[in-house]
């Protein structure tokens, strides 16, 4: 099986991860709500439950966010000195917002990834014994 092989008729990873697109046939069935995954695709039946994909980015981007947020919100006191309400009123939506969004888009393009180079769970080889 070439690399063609494996991609053809499957969509780009970015494209699939931002629109929650089946990574084998394309159709718009990843999620079954805002970060949590289908168990299958309607429309080819791909079984999302075998990929283990779990909550590892969540972590890692929330820190992230939480740095841009900081930044941003220290940016806007020291310029503008808004009352606390301003920053409650800014700030909170945009924090929740960026990090589910963050959240979904890293879950679905490591699913995609883990279907596209066909990972599966590692194993002791059991057949050359010593």
């Amino acid at each position: 099986m070439t690399d063609t092989d494996n991609t053809k008729g499957q969509p780009d990873v970015l494209p699939a991860a931002l629109f929650g697109l089946c990574p084998k046939c394309g159709q718009k069935t990843l999620f079954a709500h805002i970060t949590q995954f289908s168990d299958t695709c309607r429309a080819c039946g791909l079984d999302f439950g075998r990929y283990n994909v779990g909550d590892g980015p969540a972590a890692f981007l929330t820190l992230i966010v939480g740095a841009v947020i900081l930044g941003l919100a220290l940016a806007v006191e020291s310029n503008f000195n808004p009352p606390i309400w301003v920053h409650v009123l800014l700030w909170v939506p945009l924090t929740i917002a960026a990090v589910v969004g963050s959240l979904r888009v890293s879950k679905a393009i490591l699913l995609i990834l883990e279907h596209r180079n066909q990972a599966r769970e590692g194993s002791i080889d059991e057949s050359s014994d010593a």
